[in-house]
Parts: structure tokens; sequence; C-alpha cells
């Protein structure tokens, strides 16, 4: 099997590859060789891996994607929200005019091909928007309430019709606040989400854009990245035809993460953190109610189990 990752330079992307490097395997097949696809990629070279650096909507990159031919495609490039809404025509750049220009890439393929393309796309809990009922469901009507979050949903609309024309296999995963990535840089406005554990598991003072009560969905990147995994072999034999779904999450308030890290690293660790409420931010990342993921854990995909995994794991300190 051929593999293909865009983005494969950020975060996640890193992480996936190597959760593919430690278990080659994708959807009962063995990995042959793997595709890196993102506009910088320092020491990509490797055994049955191709470096491809470039913008997916420069026609070269398309060409060499088209020349590699892969049966399963990890879609994870994107320009994070804060961004995005700070930047329209970057943001849709990246975010829409390259990733349609990707699924339109790969569905040429399908024409010569025993089947469809599989596509695991990246998605966004943003999507759902701010104004929430006490329990999201399959069936939540989408009201993104920033540009990320319209371009993400129009992605998702494109690939599942890409998928109705049984051009594309597209499995659509709505990412929920993963953790731990050091160092966000600017543009990602839940970067607290992960510096909150890196902070506390160092010993040193944080100061929190939102409140104790604050309440949002966590994965750790480890767990996302074998969600990913799992979504590109699952049996979609009766799924919604929409073809999009949340990652089951483990739903936390800033003062349950600072008790695990206390729990995780000594007592002390509570009294780093002072809690400054900025409500912009807190009205995004701090309000989410209960989500019912019964159809994504139907479809075998995971949460971290725990708050004290969840921690662990997103530090690279799992037991």
């Amino acid at each position: 099997m051929k593999v293909l990752i865009t983005g494969a330079g950020g975060y996640i992307g890193s992480v996936l590859q190597a959760v593919l490097t430690q278990r080659p395997e994708v959807a009962g097949q063995r990995v042959d060789a793997i595709a890196l696809v993102d506009r910088v990629l320092p020491g990509a070279a490797g055994p049955r891996r191709v470096a491809i650096e470039g913008d997916l909507t420069d026609s070269a990159v398309l060409e060499r994607i088209a020349d590699f031919r892969p049966d399963t495609t990890f879609h994870l490039a994107g320009v994070p929200g804060g961004a995005s809404e700070a930047d329209y025509l970057v943001g849709r750049r990246t975010n829409l005019d390259a990733t349609l220009a990707l699924f339109e890439q790969l569905a040429q393929q399908r024409r010569d091909a025993d089947r469809a393309p599989v596509v695991v796309y990246a998605s966004t809990i943003a999507v759902y928007g701010t104004r929430l009922p006490p329990v999201v469901k399959q069936e939540t009507p989408l009201q993104p309430p920033l540009t990320y979050g319209a371009h993400k949903r129009v992605c998702e609309i494109l690939l599942a019709d890409f998928s109705r024309r049984n051009e594309l296999d597209g499995r659509t995963l709505r990412l929920p606040g993963i953790v731990a990535r050091r160092s966000a840089g600017p543009g990602l406005t839940s970067a607290f989400m992960s510096d909150v554990l890196h902070a506390l598991a160092d010993g040193v003072p944080f100061e929190a854009p939102v409140s104790e009560e604050a309440t949002a969905w966590w994965m750790s990147a480890r767990r996302c990245a074998e969600n990913l995994v799992h979504a590109a072999g699952m049996d979609l034999t009766g799924a919604d035809p929409g073809r999009a779904w949340p990652m089951p999450v483990l739903r936390l308030s800033m003062r349950d993460i600072v008790n695990t890290c206390a729990e995780a690293f000594g007592p002390d660790r509570k009294s780093l953190v002072a809690y400054r409420p900025i409500e912009s931010v807190e009205a995004v990342f701090g309000r989410y109610p209960v989500l019912d993921d019964a159809p994504s854990r139907a479809l075998g995909l995971l949460d971290d189990g725990t708050p004290l995994a969840l921690v662990l794991r997103a530090l690279g300190r799992e037991a």
C-alpha cells in the first residue's frame, strides 16, 4: 500500500509518521511507501519515503502526487483558525483551494483503478459553532462561527460528494483540542490547551486565558493519529452518508486538567496557575457541552481513556 500524508511536517503529521513507523499497516495492509507533503520537510528522507515539498495548489506538487498514486491519503494540511481568520486569502488558499485541488487530483486516479482512493480528512469541531445545545449529536446543525470552520465544512461536503460519485472513499474526522505540541506559534488560539500541560510538567507558572470552569473536548496527538489510521479501514456499510464524525473525546474543565497534572507531577502544580479569562477565547474553547459520540465509537474510534492517560500520553510519558 502507498500512503500520502499532507501537512506531514506539522505536529499531527509528525506524530502520524511515528505511528506508521512503529506499525506500518493501514486497513490491514502493509505500508510499502509513504509520500510526505509539506512546504518544508527537513530530514524527511528515509527508506520507503518520498518527500514532496511545496504547496498543494502548485501543479508540480500535484503531478508528483499523481505519479506516486497513493492508495490512502491523510489530508492534514491547513492554516489554523486564528491565522485563517486574520488573513482570509491565506486561509482560503490552503484550507479550501488546496484541498479541492487535492481531491480533484486524487479523483482522476479513480478512472483506471480497481477502487476509489481512500481519503481521511482532518476537519475540526469548529464546524459546530459556539451556540451549542446541551448535547451535541450527529444531527446537530453545524454553524461554524469563523472562516476556518466554514472552509472545513465546505470540504467535508465536497469529500462526501466525491464519495457519493465513487471517485473517492472519504472519511472525515472532526478533531477536538489536540495536545500537547510545544511552541505552537501565532495563529493557534487553542495553544493554551497544550501550553498548560508543558508548563505544569516543567513546574513553571502558567496564565490561563480561560476560567477554571472552562470545559473543552480533549485528545492526545497520539490517540488522534491512531484514530486517523483506524479511520482508513473503517467499514462504512450503513454509515452516515455525510461521512463525517467527531472523534470520541474526554470532556474536561481546566480545573480537571490542573488537578490531573497535580496528580501526575505534584500537588504544588495547582499554585502555579493564574486564571485570566479572555471572553473571546472562553466563548470558543471553554463552553463545550456533552458530546454524543456513540456513532464514532461504533466505528471503533477511541478517546484517551482517563484524564491521567491523556496527560501522560500527550507529553510522551505514557506508561
